[in-house]
């Protein structure tokens, strides 16, 4: 009688300590809920910045700050051979661009440091020597595609006009002519040797849904930041405006 009694206390005893360890498991999951909660509601009360709640702005700021210090340009990013690349190349928005572009009077606007500008035609830039490019094009939708462009490198394009002392500066920006399409690009990230200004696309020249007549190709950086129907270049020091930054994206957009 004895033994069944000990064996019933530690039972108990067993059952008192499951219901204190449940207890304070719901007692921690209402803390923690309580915490998201309260969380939540105080970062919906923060100011904008730039498209994004300035907590979330500044922790991309952060995440900038770490990739652009391990940034290497001797980092490539994978290629393959041309028989890898799609046929039907995905045209995924429309921003900026133009339909009734006419080629031969089209001019590329070169705009340095100083203000001074260098217009730049299309036949001057194909008479550099083109390099081509097949890679895994990647959206920040989630998408990918394995791609094949042609065109310039854009150190070599900048090398070609002599603008090696622009390069001092920390930024390029680039926007389409109407203005309604633009970005901006770290220094180290447009000089990457796999960054290029491309006029053909699957050994076609570009219509003007891939940006028609000269667009960007930057395979370390997402989507967003590869700009269709180039009207502009400039160099700079101050960050220049980015379409999806100012919409709550990340403006480093590295991969």
């Amino acid at each position: 009688m004895k033994k069944l009694d000990f064996f019933d206390r530690t039972e108990q005893e067993s059952n008192k300590k499951l219901q204190r360890r449940t207890f304070l498991s719901y007692l921690g999951f209402a803390a923690a809920g309580a915490t998201s909660f309260l969380g939540w509601k105080w970062l919906n009360r923060q100011p904008i910045d730039n498209g994004a709640l300035q907590p979330l702005r500044s922790t991309l700021e952060t995440n900038e700050k770490i990739l652009t210090s391990t940034f290497s340009e001797h980092h490539l990013v994978k290629t393959y051979p041309v028989e890898k690349a799609v046929k039907n190349v995905r045209i995924n928005s429309l921003i900026g661009l133009q339909e009734d572009i006419d080629e031969t009077a089209w001019r590329l606007i070169v705009r340095k440091g100083d203000g001074s500008t260098i217009p730049v035609s299309l036949d001057v830039i194909k008479k550099l020597p083109k390099k081509e490019i097949v890679y895994d094009f990647k959206c920040v939708e989630g998408w990918s595609q394995i791609q094949h462009w042609a065109g310039v490198p854009l150190r070599d394009f900048i090398v070609a006009l002599g603008l090696q002392s622009q390069t001092k500066m920390k930024y390029i920006g680039m926007q389409t002519p109407d203005q309604r399409y633009y970005i901006g690009l770290d220094m180290p990230s447009a000089l990457h040797p796999q960054t290029m200004l491309c006029y053909e696309m699957n050994g076609q020249p570009l219509i003007y849904q891939h940006g028609r007549p000269l667009r960007l190709i930057i395979p370390v950086k997402y989507g967003i930041k590869n700009l269709k129907n180039i009207g502009e270049i400039f160099f700079t020091n101050s960050k220049p405006r980015d379409y999806w930054m100012e919409r709550g994206y990340d403006y480093y957009a590295g991969l």
